[in-house]
């Protein structure tokens, strides 16, 4: 299935910004977090199709995946 990949700010370094990538059906959100190697600790927002998700939802042909780091600021 087709998923379209979207990585904001520093997740993007040695990465992609946005990428459509071919996944075997009922693949996990938190198994593109771990495919990326980003630690799930970072990750400040999951947006599924511009709503909030869950590590643990499964994807399905032609989502949209978003992942958004923590921000640190002053």
């Amino acid at each position: 299935m087709n998923i379209t990949v979207k990585l904001f700010a520093t997740f993007r370094f040695g990465r992609f910004a946005a990428a459509t990538r071919q996944y075997p059906p009922s693949t996990q959100i938190s198994e593109i977090i771990d495919e990326l190697q980003i630690p799930v600790s970072e990750i400040s927002m999951i947006m599924l199709n511009g709503r909030h998700a869950d590590p643990d939802q499964r994807l399905r042909d032609g989502d949209s995946l978003a992942l958004f780091p923590l921000v640190a600021g002053g």
